[in-house]
């Protein structure tokens, strides 16, 4: 991953942040509405995703299209939705940019789906440590025994976490 640059920022209108919760609310359900602030406000950068500052704070990002929180976000607003829990052996991998691997998965939420947004949240203390994209459904992903289910997009110490605005 590329260094992250920020550009500009400048705050949204109350109708754009309505409609960024709105699609939050498709990704996470109710827990969006953790989300809402007085203050919103888009930080443009050289990557490939927009950022939204949340009282100042990087908690939402604009991914492919898919409105999600990032990991600081995911940390100070937790959800259960969404959620795929790795064991231990697996978390020094997953914090260096690896992708998620079937044996390393001790649970997987019902409502992961094949395309979307998933945080990897390491199983002795509940915090996620990794965003990705599922490469199957909850399912899928159970039947299987081998192999990478999640592209790890985003970690623990990666740019966008070290980001400085």
């Amino acid at each position: 991953m590329s260094r992250i640059t920020p550009r500009k920022r400048h705050t949204i209108r109350r109708s754009q942040a309505q409609e960024l919760l709105s699609s939050l609310r498709e990704q996470i359900g109710d827990a969006a509405e953790m989300f809402s602030a007085e203050r919103m406000e888009i930080l443009e950068t050289d990557a490939a995703i927009s950022l939204y500052l949340v009282d100042r704070k990087p908690l939402l990002m604009r991914l492919q299209g898919m409105v999600f929180p990032t990991l600081r976000g995911l940390l100070e607003h937790p959800f259960p939705s969404r959620r795929v829990v790795v064991d231990s052996g697996a978390v020094p991998f997953v914090i260096k940019g690896a992708d998620v691997m079937r044996p390393g998965i001790t649970s997987i939420s019902d409502d992961v789906t094949a395309g979307m947004p998933v945080q990897v949240v390491e199983e002795r203390h509940g915090k996620p440590i990794a965003l990705g994209i599922a490469l199957f459904d909850a399912c899928e992903m159970r039947e299987k025994n081998t192999g990478k289910v999640i592209k790890t997009l985003y970690y623990v110490g990666d740019d966008l976490w070290s980001l400085e605005i």
